[in-house]
């Protein structure tokens, strides 16, 4: 039977109601009859649908619902109905439009929400009825609030510096909702809004932007939401000070009013003064310095001249002068008579005529004196005439007139199994040699034409072919031209402390054996088409007259490279060793140059270098390389700041190889620890017929004025006996801190009581006063005893003095130009000359790379000079290799490039 569509409401309403009362069942689905006088047009909507809540402990929480017009209402929760008995159901009816109102309200339990915990999220949803339908409400997610206990990061305390950063990081315990953050300093809430210096991270971390005195303080998270309130640990931050040295005071007065004392400057630790467990000042709050007040020195009267011959007067006279010593400082001048006349006659005087014979013999005098006057005028003139040629022919035969003649000595690179030996053609044809010179200060010579520049061109404006000449006879002449010039004179007279060579834009080294001093020219830093005669001379300290004042010591040997004046278009690099300890705090080095006029000067202050300065350097622990674009004289020279300076000192033991008397001397050399110091003590042993008995030793030698002790002790008294009248021997502190004092040593003779005893064993302490010390222990056999003679058997380096072009490098030229093109231009992957320098260690030095037009150059240039001829080429391809540069060829070279 059929059913009319009209009656399926009220059938299917009936039906599940009364199933809904009689059952204790959840439905899976309920419809209510219309209520009569209802608008069957309008669906229902809701006035209230239900929200989010959280359960807070075992408080369940209420859900509402209302709906206009309706006349049902049910919950569905997690997809069943809610029972008809826990709904709390309101009728009414709305006001404007009459139409029915629901309003149903239920409770959803803890218990009810963890039945279903952990599958997925509980909810529920009104479902409303009306004549027309039904209608759906959003649906609520009922959560369990909680907030755990621990946090899974709690701030940590710190100490930070007066406006370091400080940040402190928190992360809340688990919760729902998730927790808020707020911190807390010392209990006061901490409010960005308040304070720009403070802000908060989105991931609660606090951040303090420069920290401040008043920021130190005890710090803690807080983390809270609907449950609970959780505290973090407390972190300590403490915002302490280093201390900062006050500026130094004057120098006090000296001590002494006359001759040497001592005066002394101080400074505090006062600006700022160290706060909150702050570093204190490092360094001496005290220096000390000598001083020297001369004093006044009065005058005292020479001897008595002779008396003079009697005169027509009859007297005769003696003098004398205030000349020992004369007075000076403000000393007193001499008390008395300069002059004493008497009678020497007896009174008896008798005044007689002159007559012809007397008048004859004053004019033969006066004749002979006008002659002698007129004839040593003459040798003066004739004397200035040929000094003044012979400086012009100095000047002419100043100029090159050899051949640039390559050395075919090539070093072995078979450590460099990925870069191959290349050897280009150094082939040259004629040239014309320019050359410059320091001006003379003695007047112009007229072969000298200035108006042209700087640089002269005394061989005209021809070419002029360039013979070969022998070794001995170039070193001769070469040695020769440079001692007659002015700026030379200084110059050792022979050829071992002197290297020299000729040189085109191939570049080359030179060389002193055994000295630890080099010059590299690299490739390019001689003009092309021009060749020059480069000299590399050491000069002994007391040969040239460096001035020193204050505190400051003579550090390195004393070098001249030149000619000066020469063009270069790239700097040279100049290494020398050098004595000292640098350290910041205890040293202000300075490389120091002399001019052409013969005054130092000091061209650069090493740790302020400028990439625009004409000079460089690279400081190593015994080594200094020094970048110039102009030759001449230097020098290190150190000026200590404390007493804490140090000077390495070489202490060497030597004794005769032979002992042919009863006396036996051991002579302690103590030395500059350079290797040009060695070499000349060395040779100087060589001449004297010593021999080496033990290891040498260092000594570091402190700014403190205290003298270096010698002394020997426990000589068998049965065997030998010391001729030392005093218990020690003591070598001045100037003469070893001025540095410019050779072969300083003191000399212990023993002597033999049986000319058969042969064996000696004795100690050799060398001290110095509230410094540092060594202990020599001797035991040998004077007569047959060698066995430290080979600790100083001197290696030649490279095995001659100059190197010419490509044989005076250990990176092949064309694999070298390779490497300049590739890491020359700047890579955004970093594989670039900085990368290079710092795989070198030498990324110190970027600045100074950068200012040159191939910073790649200047440091492989520096590779050279520090690594010749004993480095690892190997090692260099590897960090070349390792930038990543795509060039699978950059480390090959075809026969074609060869």
């Amino acid at each position: 039977m059929a059913v009319r569509p009209g009656l399926w409401p009220a059938i299917l309403g009936i039906v599940l109601v009364s199933w809904l009362r009689g059952s204790g069942a959840q439905q899976s689905a309920t419809v209510a009859s219309p209520v009569p006088g209802g608008s069957p047009d309008l669906l229902p909507h809701f006035l209230v649908e239900p929200e989010d809540v959280y359960i807070v402990k075992n408080k369940p929480v209420l859900l509402v619902c209302k709906a206009v017009p309706a006349t049902q209402i049910f919950f569905k929760c997690n997809g069943e109905w809610v029972r008809q008995v826990d709904h709390v159901i309101e009728r009414s009816t709305d006001g404007s439009s009459g139409l029915p109102t629901m309003e149903v309200r239920i409770n959803v339990s803890r218990q009810q929400v963890e039945k279903v915990f952990g599958l997925e999220e509980y909810w529920c949803q009104c479902v409303a009825w009306s004549s027309s339908g039904t209608t759906k409400s959003q649906k609520a997610y009922i959560r369990i609030a909680y907030l755990r206990k621990n946090f899974e990061q709690e701030p940590l305390a710190k100490e930070v510096s007066l406006e370091q950063g400080i940040v402190l990081p928190c992360r809340p315990p688990e919760g729902i909702p998730p927790a808020e953050v707020e911190w807390l300093r010392n209990e006061d809430l901490v409010d960005p809004s308040l304070d720009p210096n403070v802000y908060i991270t989105r991931e609660h971390s606090l951040v303090v932007r420069q920290a401040r005195l008043a920021d130190t303080a005890n710090y803690t998270c807080v983390a809270k939401n609907i449950v609970a309130r959780r505290r973090s640990a407390s972190a300590a931050v403490v915002v302490y000070v280093n201390g900062g040295w006050s500026t130094w005071t004057e120098w006090s007065v000296c001590s002494a009013s006359c001759g040497r004392g001592w005066q002394k400057r101080s400074r505090s630790c006062t600006n700022p003064a160290p706060l909150n467990g702050g570093a204190f000042c490092e360094g001496q709050n005290v220096q000390k310095t000598a001083c020297a007040t001369l004093c006044p020195v009065d005058g005292s009267w020479s001897p008595w001249s002779k008396w003079s011959a009697c005169g027509l007067d009859c007297t005769h006279w003696r003098s004398r002068e205030c000349s020992d010593p004369a007075p000076r400082n403000g000393g007193e001048e001499c008390r008395g008579a300069d002059l004493d006349t008497r009678n020497c006659t007896s009174d008896l005087c008798m005044h007689t005529a002159s007559g012809p014979e007397d008048v004859a013999l004053y004019i033969g005098l006066v004749a002979v004196a006008v002659c002698l006057i007129l004839l040593l005028l003459v040798l003066v003139l004739i004397y200035c005439r040929k000094k003044e040629g012979l400086d012009s022919d100095v000047a002419d035969s100043s100029i090159l007139t050899s051949g640039f003649q390559p050395v075919s000595i090539k070093p072995n690179k078979a450590d460099s199994p990925h870069l191959l030996t290349i050897q280009p053609d150094l082939s040259t044809t004629t040239t014309t040699y320019q050359g410059s010179l320091c001006p003379r200060q003695d007047g112009p010579s007229p072969k000298f034409q200035l108006s042209n520049g700087h640089l002269l061109s005394p061989l005209g404006g021809g070419r002029h072919t360039l013979h070969h000449s022998s070794p001995t006879s170039e070193a001769e002449d070469f040695v020769s031209r440079l001692s007659t010039q002015n700026y030379f004179r200084s110059l050792p007279r022979g050829t071992s402390n002197m290297a020299y060579g000729t040189f085109n834009f191939l570049g080359g080294r030179l060389m002193i054996p055994n000295t630890g001093i080099s010059l590299l020219i690299p490739p390019d830093a001689i003009p092309r088409g021009k060749i020059y005669e480069i000299y590399l001379t050491l000069h002994k300290p007391e040969d040239v007259r460096l001035p020193l004042a204050g505190c400051q010591t003579l550090l390195s040997p004393i070098v001249s490279c030149g000619p000066p004046g020469v063009l270069l278009t790239r700097p040279v690099i100049l290494a020398m060793d050098h004595c000292g300890e640098p350290s910041p705090d205890s040293w202000s080095l300075h490389l120091k140059k002399q001019s052409c006029e013969g005054s130092w000067e000091d061209v650069l202050h090493l740790g302020e270098e400028s990439p625009s300065n004409l000079y460089y350097c690279q400081l190593e622990a015994g080594a200094c390389y020094v970048f110039t674009e102009q030759l001449g004289r230097f020098a290190l020279v150190g000026e200590a700041l404390s007493v804490a300076a140090t000077k390495r000192l070489k202490l060497l033991l030597f004794a005769p190889v032979a002992c042919t008397s009863l006396e036996y001397n051991i002579r302690v050399y103590c030395l500059h620890d350079t290797h040009d110091a060695l070499k000349e003590v060395v040779q100087l042993e060589k001449q004297l017929g010593g021999q080496l008995i033990q290891e040498p030793r260092v000594l570091h030698f402190k700014d403190s004025y205290h003298n270096l002790r010698l002394s020997i002790h426990d000589v068998p008294s049965s065997l030998w006996k010391s001729k030392l009248l005093v218990s020690y021997q003591e070598i001045p502190f100037y003469h070893i801190w001025n540095g410019t004092q050779q072969y300083l040593h003191c000399t212990f003779t023993l002597e033999r009581i049986n000319p058969s005893t042969s064996d000696l064993a004795c100690k050799v302490w060398v001290w110095q006063v509230e410094g540092d010390g060594q202990s020599f222990s001797i035991n040998f056999n004077i007569t047959k005893d060698t066995r430290f003679a080979e600790l100083l058997a001197l290696e030649s380096e490279g095995g001659v003095p100059a190197l010419v072009g490509p044989s005076a490098f250990k990176i092949p030229f064309l694999i070298r130009q390779k490497i300049i093109t590739s890491l020359d231009p700047p890579c955004s992957r970093g594989a670039d000359w900085r990368t290079l320098a710092q795989k070198l260690h030498l990324d110190s030095h970027l600045s100074f790379f950068a200012s040159k037009p191939s910073p790649t150059a200047m440091i492989l240039n520096l590779w050279e000079a520090r690594h010749f001829p004993n480095g690892n080429l190997g090692q260099l391809a590897a960090a070349v290799a390792g930038l990543g540069q795509p060039d699978a060829g950059l480390f090959t070279v075809s026969e074609a490039e060869c």
